[in-house]
């Protein structure tokens, strides 16, 4: 069975939300890190521990923030950000930018995909992810046969 979506544009508000929530649940022992320089104050009490740990990462998070902003302005990737429909079946991915122009992406390349209340998001790498809402379906039974195929996959549980 092949599943063929409606076409559907990622906004970047969208993409940057995603991406930042995908990257602090990847890297969340960073905030073990903050915490440890906080608790450096129990040690020897300067409340610049904290300032300073604080400040480095409102400085971290910010850097991913500008990086996610970012990858939307160059030319290169212009094009994920446009409509785009999607062919699903047990071998790949398939991102159709028209009838003719596409591009496969197979099972394999796919890290880690989330199954959330209104979306599934598959991602390809820290900076590179794939949304699919559930409204681009055009039934409940392709909603299930993906949620199937990334089951069998093991890239959800």
């Amino acid at each position: 069975m092949i599943v063929k979506t409606k076409k559907y544009k990622l906004e970047t508000g969208t993409y940057i939300k995603i991406g930042l929530l995908n990257i602090l649940k990847e890297q969340w022992w960073v905030f073990l890190i903050y915490l440890a320089l906080c608790a450096m104050y129990l040690v020897i009490p300067s409340w610049w521990w904290i300032i300073g740990a604080s400040i480095a990462l409102v400085l971290y998070i910010l850097f991913w923030v500008i990086q996610f902003a970012g990858i939307p302005q160059l030319e290169q990737n212009k094009v994920l950000f446009e409509k785009l429909g999607y062919e699903i079946d047990s071998r790949q991915i398939l991102v159709k930018v028209s009838t003719k122009q596409g591009m496969p992406i197979t099972w394999d390349m796919v890290k880690r995909a989330t199954v959330n209340k209104n979306d599934f998001v598959l991602v390809v790498s820290k900076a590179q992810l794939i949304h699919l809402p559930f409204r681009i379906f055009n039934n409940e039974n392709q909603i299930k046969f993906v949620e199937t195929i990334l089951k069998r996959k093991g890239l959800t549980k």
